[in-house]
């Protein structure tokens, strides 16, 4: 897997900053970003998260490149609505014949035996998609037979604030294993842009109790 931040809001604290500002002040926009400074920008930022004045976060957006996730982590991540979404399509992209790359599970390939059954399985499968473009089948209905281990490619620019939302539901212990190793990588990303927006980003329990009720895993939070 590999997550990329590839583009973002420039200066995002600061706008995100001056979008606060302007909402209880009668200067002009341009005075307003003459008056921030750095220090200003981190204390008003720190009000915002605390009063939950989340809307400002919206003017600062993030896009992300991740590469080598399988379409089961692809289908959890467009689920996300509010934010976008451009996926490598397997109507128009042809599998060439080396074979499709795809995901074995960590659970599985610790177990020599299911490890194999696995693979095998994968291999008929893109044996038989093969065989299918050969006999002239479109691609759009020859992958009808691949698996969701294959790997996939995929674009996603949020918001700030949506991005705390998906870091609040995926960096979770007991988000999906591959979907959460993605959220962190985002989270890494992004906090280095925006250490102050992101502080306290990830599961309910860094600041408080666990939201999951029983279902809870009852262990600290780790980015491992």
């Amino acid at each position: 897997m590999e997550v990329r931040l590839i583009n973002y809001t420039k200066d995002p604290e600061k706008i995100v900053a001056q979008s606060a500002r302007l909402c209880y002040s009668a200067l002009s926009v341009e005075d307003l970003e003459e008056k921030l400074t750095n220090e200003s920008i981190t204390k008003l930022i720190n009000k915002i998260m605390k009063l939950g004045h989340y809307s400002v976060l919206e003017h600062a957006t993030f896009t992300f490149a991740i590469e080598g996730i399988s379409r089961v982590t692809s289908h959890q991540l467009v689920r996300h609505r509010l934010a976008s979404f451009s996926q490598q399509s397997q109507r128009y992209v042809k599998i060439n014949k080396e074979g499709f790359p795809y995901i074995v599970p960590k659970t599985i390939a610790q177990e020599g035996k299911l490890n194999k059954i696995f693979i095998n399985a994968v291999e008929k499968l893109d044996g038989i998609y093969q065989l299918l473009l050969d006999y002239n089948i479109d691609a759009e209905d020859a992958r009808y037979i691949l698996p969701q281990a294959v790997t996939t490619k995929i674009i996603i620019t949020a918001n700030a604030r949506e991005l705390l939302h998906i870091f609040r539901l995926r960096c979770c212990n007991r988000a999906q294993w591959e979907i959460r190793e993605a959220a962190i990588e985002m989270l890494k990303k992004v906090k280095y842009i925006a250490p102050t927006i992101f502080k306290n980003a990830g599961p309910p329990c860094i600041l408080g109790p666990c939201s999951e009720g029983e279902l809870s895993c009852g262990k600290p939070w780790s980015k491992k």
